[in-house]
C-alpha cells in the first residue's frame, strides 16, 4: 500500500488551514484550539470528594503539572454542596503536594503531607499543624470519631513496631552485599523485588485534648493471622474499610503461597478494633478474588464483590452481602451479566450503588440490597467516586471523551445530575474537544462489535484525514467514553488531525460474560477480526477517512495486537507497541502473574498450552513484519518484561525494517511520570504523523 516515510507535501499541509478556518463557536470570533501536548499535561485533576459529618460540604483535591517547572502540585478544596461556592484550604505553591483529606469534625480537615498527617481548621486563615509523624510512610489514612480511632496502612517488616522497622532498615544498609534470595514465587511483583516489607493495616487512638493532639500506640490489625514459613509470601494488605461507628474493619488480603503466582485467591477478613482478636475469614469457600468491601451506614452488614472461577482474574463480580449478627451470607443480583466495580451502601442502607461498564460506558447502578432489582440511574458517559449525601443524593465522579472529570451531584429518585465543579473551565475555554460517535458493526463469531470515532480537529467532510486506530488492554479490559489523562486519550489523536478509532473487541467486559469469556485460546483470532472488520467498516462509510494514511496503536494488551497485526496484515503505514508481548512463551516465563497467561492461552511444557500459545504467538510470524513500529518499554514492567519489546525492535531492525525504541529506564507498564508522558506523546505523535505524511495543527516537536 502507499505510505509515506518522512516529507510533508504542499497536498496536506493544505489540511492545517482549512482545519484552523472551519471550527468556529457559535459566536463566529472564537477560534478554537487543539488540544496541544503541553495543555493537556497542564489540565487540572480532580480526586474523589469526601462528605463532611453533616453532608453539606465535601473536600476535594486537585492536581497538576507544571511542564515548564517539571513540577507536581495538588491542594485542597472545599465544596459546599449546595450553594456551589469553592474554597481552596490548602497553599497552591508549585511542587507542594497533599493527599488523603479528611474529615476530624465539622470545622477541622485532616491531609497527608510528606509522610505526615497534618490538621487544618477549615475557617480563618490558619496554618497546618502536624498531628502525627509516623517513623515510616503511611497511607489510606481513615478517622472515627466516634471512636476517636485513627486507621491507616504501613509497610513493616515481620513481628516488628513501625518503630522497630526503622532499625532493621538501618541494619540492612550496613549489609556487604546486596543479594536477594528466592525459594518460592514470587520473586518480583508489578514493579517491585519482593522484600519482608508488607503493607499492613494499623490502628491507633487519637487523643485531640488541647491543641496539641497526639497519636497513641498503633495496634497492627493483620498481625493476628496465621504465621507464615516464608517471610518474603506472608499477608499482604491490598485494601479495608472500617465500619461508620468504627468497631469493626474488613480488610482485603492475598492469602500467602507457593501457589501465589498462579492462584486468584484473594480473601476478605473482619476484624474488631476495640481488642485483638483474631480476624474472621468471611470469604474461605470460595477461590477466587473478593474485593472492595463496604459497610453498611449502620455497620451491621458488610457486602463486597467476589470471583468465583479459581485461576480467572477477569471473571464476572458477583455481589455478597454479610449480616455481622448471623454471621450468614447471601448473594444479590446473581443473574446479572454485568460485572460491578466497586459498592456503595445507601444512606437508608436499603440499596447499594455501584459503578458498571456497559456499552463503553462506566454507568451507576442503584442495587436492591433484599430483591437484587436494579436501576441504572446514569445514562452517558463514565462514572467514578459515589459518595452518597441523603437517601435521594449522592456525589460522583464524572467526565466524558469530551468532558474532563469534574464532581455532579445526582438525585436518585429524578435521576437529574447537576455539575457542581468545573476544574478547567479557564484552560479549556479555547480548545476544542471532539464528542464520540457510536457505531456497530458484526465481527467474529457473527457478534455485534461496538466502536466508537472521534473527528480530528478543524473537521472538514470536504477534506480527507488519516486514521488512528487505539487498541485498548487486556483482553478483559474496554475503552470507555471517558476522559483519559494516561496515553490512550482519543482527543490527543483527534487534536493531531486523525480520525481516532476505538473498537471494544472480543474480551471486553461491559457486552455480557460471555462475550469478555470468549477471547480465552483466541487472542490472535477474535480481536482481531473485530478490529479489522471495524476498520473497515468506517472507512466503508466515512468517505473523509484516507484509507491509504492509517496507524495502529496499543499498550499491553493493545501493544501485543499490534506485534500480532505486523505479521498479518499491511495495510496500516505505522505501529505503536507499548509494553507489548512479542513472544507468548518468553512472555510467560518473564512475567509476574502466571494465572493470566495460564488462564487465557495454556503452560509452556504442557502440550495442548504450547499449541495454543504457538496459535497465538506474534514471533512466530516474525518474517512478515514489514510496518514500521514504535516500541516504548519501560524497565521496571514486570508484567511484560523489557526483553519482550527489545526482542521484536532487534529483530525488525536486523532484517533491516523501520523501528524505534523508546525506552523507559524508570518507568513501570504505565507511563507515571508527567515528563515522561510528555516525552511518549512527543515520541509517538511524531512517529504516527511523519509516516502519514500528516501535518498536524500544532508543533510536536
Amino acid at each position: 500500500m502507499r505510505c509515506y516515510s518522512s516529507a510533508r507535501v504542499l497536498a496536506t499541509l493544505a489540511y492545517a488551514a482549512n482545519s484552523v478556518a472551519s471550527i468556529v463557536t457559535s459566536r463566529a470570533t472564537d477560534i478554537l484550539q487543539p488540544l496541544d501536548i503541553k495543555t493537556f499535561h497542564s489540565l487540572n485533576r480532580i480526586g474523589s470528594p469526601v462528605v463532611s459529618p453533616s453532608q453539606k460540604l465535601a473536600l476535594f483535591t486537585t492536581s497538576y503539572y507544571d511542564p515548564t517547572e517539571n513540577k507536581n502540585t495538588a491542594y485542597i478544596s472545599c465544596l459546599d454542596i449546595y450553594n456551589g461556592n469553592i474554597t481552596r484550604l490548602t497553599e497552591n505553591t508549585l511542587g507542594t503536594f497533599v493527599s488523603n483529606p479528611l474529615w476530624f469534625d465539622e470545622e477541622t480537615i485532616g491531609f497527608l503531607k510528606k509522610g505526615a498527617l497534618y490538621k487544618q481548621p477549615l475557617y480563618g486563615n490558619t496554618v497546618p499543624s502536624e498531628v502525627f509523624a509516623p517513623p515510616i510512610a503511611i497511607s489510606n489514612v481513615m478517622y472515627r470519631a466516634s471512636q476517636d480511632m485513627l486507621t491507616f496502612v504501613a509497610s513493616v517488616f515481620p513481628n516488628c513496631t513501625m518503630d522497630e522497622c526503622v532499625l532493621v532498615k538501618q541494619r540492612n544498609a550496613m549489609r556487604t552485599d546486596s543479594a536477594m534470595v528466592f525459594d518460592n514465587l514470587w520473586a518480583r511483583h508489578w514493579n517491585e523485588w519482593m522484600t519482608m516489607e508488607k503493607p499492613n493495616v494499623f490502628a491507633a487512638r487519637l487523643d485531640r485534648t488541647g491543641s496539641k493532639w497526639s497519636v497513641g500506640p498503633e495496634t497492627n490489625i493483620a498481625a493476628m493471622l496465621p504465621h507464615t514459613s516464608d517471610p518474603l509470601n506472608r499477608w499482604s494488605v491490598d485494601d479495608y474499610t472500617v465500619s461508620p461507628a468504627g468497631d469493626n474493619m474488613a480488610f482485603v488480603v492475598r492469602p500467602p503461597s507457593d501457589n501465589m503466582t498462579w492462584a486468584t485467591n484473594v480473601d476478605i477478613y473482619l476484624a474488631s478494633t476495640k481488642h485483638g482478636s483474631r480476624p474472621r475469614l468471611l470469604t474461605g469457600q470460595m477461590n477466587g478474588t473478593a474485593s472492595a468491601p463496604t459497610f453498611s451506614w449502620d455497620g451491621r452488614r458488610l457486602a463486597w464483590l467476589q470471583m468465583e472461577t479459581p485461576g480467572y482474574e477477569s471473571d464476572i463480580n458477583r455481589i455478597f452481602i454479610y449480616t455481622l449478627a448471623t454471621r450468614k451470607t447471601v448473594a444479590v443480583a446473581y443473574d446479572w451479566d454485568l460485572s460491578p466495580h466497586n459498592l456503595m451502601w445507601s444512606r437508608d442502607n436499603k440499596s447499594l450503588y455501584t459503578v458498571t461498564g456497559s456499552k463503553g460506558r462506566s454507568l451507576i447502578v442503584q442495587i436492591d440490597a433484599l430483591t437484587g432489582h436494579r436501576r441504572e440511574l446514569t445514562t452517558t458517559g463514565s462514572a467514578a467516586s459515589i459518595r452518597p449525601i441523603d437517601d435521594q443524593s449522592l456525589l460522583f465522579v464524572h467526565s466524558d471523551t469530551d468532558k474532563p472529570a469534574d464532581i455532579h451531584m445526582l438525585n436518585t429518585q429524578s435521576q437529574a445530575v447537576q455539575q457542581l465543579t468545573n476544574t478547567n473551565a479557564q484552560t479549556l475555554r479555547s480548545v476544542h474537544l471532539s464528542k464520540a460517535e457510536d457505531f456497530w458493526f458484526t465481527g467474529a463469531h457473527g457478534d455485534k462489535v461496538h466502536g466508537w470515532v472521534v473527528r480530528p480537529f478543524g473537521f472538514n467532510r470536504r477534506t480527507t484525514y488519516p486514521l488512528a486506530l487505539l487498541m485498548h488492554g487486556g483482553p478483559q479490559q474496554a475503552s470507555t467514553q471517558s476522559f483519559s489523562h494516561s496515553q490512550w486519550n482519543p482527543n490527543m489523536y483527534a487534536s493531531a488531525g486523525f480520525v481516532t478509532v476505538v473498537i471494544n473487541f472480543h474480551g471486553s467486559p461491559g457486552y455480557g460474560q460471555n462475550f469478555t469469556n470468549s477471547v480465552r485460546h483466541k487472542w490472535g483470532d477474535y480481536p482481531y477480526v473485530d478490529l479489522m472488520r471495524g476498520v473497515d467498516y468506517v472507512t466503508s462509510r466515512m468517505r473523509f477517512i484516507d484509507k491509504t494514511r492509517m496507524v495502529a496503536l496499543g499498550g499491553s494488551f493493545g501493544g501485543y495486537m499490534a506485534n500480532w497485526i505486523n505479521g498479518h496484515t499491511d495495510k496500516f503505514c505505522a505501529l505503536v507497541s507499548h509494553d507489548g508481548k512479542f513472544s507468548t512463551i518468553s512472555g510467560y516465563y518473564g512475567t509476574d502473574e502466571l494465572w493470566f497467561p495460564e488462564w487465557d492461552l495454556g503452560k509452556p511444557w504442557d502440550p495442548a498450552g504450547r499449541a495454543i500459545l504457538e496459535e497465538n504467538n506474534p514471533e512466530r510470524f516474525s518474517a512478515n513484519f514489514k510496518t514500521p513500529t514504535l516500541f516504548v518499554q519501560g524497565e521496571k514492567d514486570f508484567r511484560i518484561s523489557s526483553t519482550e519489546s527489545l526482542g521484536a525492535w532487534t529483530m525488525m531492525r536486523r532484517r533491516g525494517v523501520p523501528a524505534r525504541l523508546v525506552y523507559f529506564p524508570d518507568e513501570d507498564h504505565w507511563i507515571n511520570r508527567a515528563g515522561n508522558s510528555v516525552r511518549w506523546h512527543t515520541e509517538v505523535l511524531d512517529w504516527i504523523t511523519k509516516w502519514t505524511n500528516t501535518s498536524a495543527p500544532y508543533r510536536i516537536r
